[in-house]
């Protein structure tokens, strides 16, 4: 594929975005064999274009303000399989391939290990350690 065809591409994905006034867009990690949601974090387009040419995920952090490839530090990296947008345009569902099975920052396999008992009124804690 030539450079040109390649960068209309990447154009044709960031314009069909509907991104946030802060110019971010909310995507959710899913991993690709268990199905199992891993995180949910933000990407702005620069994270976005930094995800489709790696081929691993790379998100913008709120909180340093800068991007951020998963795993840069952990090693749990996060090869992408596939990049959905909604019908809205306004969530990205990355498909990954999870390295090690931790994906969350606390050493487990997903951040949603937190369920709501509504028996008991009380956030319950499933965490197992990684997969």
């Amino acid at each position: 594929m030539s450079d040109t065809n390649k960068k209309s591409q990447e154009q044709a994905l960031l314009e069909s975005v509907t991104w946030n006034n802060q110019g971010l867009v909310p995507v959710i990690a899913q991993e690709a064999d268990s199905g199992d949601v891993l995180m949910m974090a933000w990407m702005n387009r620069e994270a976005l274009l930094e995800t489709m040419r790696r081929g691993e995920a790379v998100y913008w952090t709120r909180s340093r303000q800068k991007l951020w490839h998963k795993g840069e530090e952990s090693g749990h990296t996060q090869k992408v399989k596939e990049i959905r947008l909604d019908c809205d345009g306004d969530t990205v569902l990355l498909i990954v391939e999870q390295k090690d099975g931790i994906a969350c920052h606390t050493g487990e396999h997903s951040c949603f290990f937190l369920r709501w008992d509504s028996v008991k009124s009380a956030w319950v804690d499933e965490s197992k350690g990684p997969k």
